[in-house]
């Protein structure tokens, strides 16, 4: 038994999402800080109960909590769901603070209780595909990598777009949990950083139409470079901007000793594999099932998981590693210096490959 707080943009893929693994889940409530928001969307996907948050933690059937509230409370309801003595997965990035985050793995150890979250695209077609060629050696030694997120930001588009701005926001907040988690999964664990970073444009006005010709203070940097040392030898160089019109970069690309991958772009579960090998580019078919845009993967491996007494692998661990990251570009800048990572983590095992459901119970 799942249920869901937060009801805002991103509900609607969990909420579909769930449906292909209900074998291993039921959301059977939602919960919003607008009872009305929480109430349209149990209509919209035949959700049984929407209700308010302090019900839905005092539910005892309610075993994990989908926390989709906005990114600079992440931390704190994630505690208070953990503190209600229920499993949370909740949307990225983990918390705002390391401090945060560290207690959320603190409790969830101290009480048995799973700590998941986003993004869970890693465990999609496309990116588990990369990581089968990299181990099977189809590029030699990983020697190298690139990550590219680069666009103008959200104001012309989201309806309300001001907390992409604001801390907990800016493009390695907002998109980078989902290029570095990817990275790790498929080169394991960095050991140190260098940031440099900046704000182009101290304010922005809103073209989206709710909000329309309202403006926004910019309070976080909205272009992010850095550069990675992984702790298996590669280096990696990673850019994520709201600040530039167009960047005819791919999103990731692995350089080995043998060969080059193109990697598909993290935010989603497919996506077009290439692989460089003998002086010519090939697409490589996708090893494994998962192509489906929703999300809830992760939620149902977890699930599954607290039942078999074994890791997920959209873990609480590896979104700490993957936050610690991201502030260590921020510190490397502000600071002047590389950043060493306190923090590490194991590669998630990937899922057996067949399919999606059976994948996720064999594992």
């Amino acid at each position: 038994k799942v249920g869901v707080i937060g009801c805002g943009n991103i509900s609607p893929a969990y909420l579909r999402g769930h449906r292909h693994f209900s074998d291993f889940l039921e959301i059977t409530t939602v919960a919003d800080l607008d009872r009305a928001r929480a109430e349209a969307r149990a209509e919209e996907f035949a959700i049984p109960r929407a209700t308010d948050v302090s019900t839905l933690l005092a539910d005892p059937e309610i075993e994990i909590v989908i926390n989709l509230t906005i990114p600079r409370v992440h931390g704190e309801v994630g505690i208070q769901v953990l503190e209600a003595g229920k499993s949370v997965y909740n949307e990225k990035p983990l918390a705002l603070t390391r401090d945060e985050g560290r207690r959320m793995l603190e409790i969830a150890e101290r009480e048995g209780l799973r700590v998941g979250c986003a993004p869970d695209t890693f465990m999609g077609a496309g990116i588990h595909t990369c990581r089968k060629l990299i181990d099977d050696g189809a590029i030699g030694e990983p020697v190298a990598a690139t990550a590219f997120m680069m666009g103008r930001g959200h104001e012309s588009w989201h309806p309300d777009p001001e907390f992409y701005y604001k801390p907990g926001g800016g493009p390695m907040f907002d998109m980078g949990p989902y290029y570095l988690t990817a990275l790790v999964f498929l080169l394991g664990p960095v050991k140190r950083v260098t940031g440099a970073t900046r704000i182009s444009f101290p304010e922005r006005t809103i073209t989206s139409k709710a909000k329309h010709g309202q403006t926004i203070r910019v309070d976080v940097p909205t272009h992010v470079t850095g550069l990675i040392d992984f702790h298996q030898g590669a280096v990696g160089t990673i850019i994520q901007s709201f600040d530039v019109y167009a960047a005819p970069f791919p999103p990731i690309t692995v350089f080995g000793s043998e060969g080059t991958l193109s990697v598909p772009d993290p935010n989603g579960f497919g996506g077009t594999v290439r692989l460089w090998q003998k002086g010519e580019w090939q697409e490589v078919p996708h090893a494994y099932p998962y192509t489906d845009p929703g999300r809830s993967i992760g939620v149902a491996d977890m699930a599954v998981a607290i039942r078999q007494g074994r890791k997920h692998r959209a873990n609480g661990r590896l979104a700490y590693h993957v936050l610690d990251l991201m502030h260590a570009f921020h510190d490397s800048s502000n600071e002047g210096r590389h950043i060493e990572l306190e923090s590490t983590v194991e590669r998630p095992d990937p899922l057996p490959p067949g399919d999606v459901l059976e994948a996720i119970r064999q594992s």
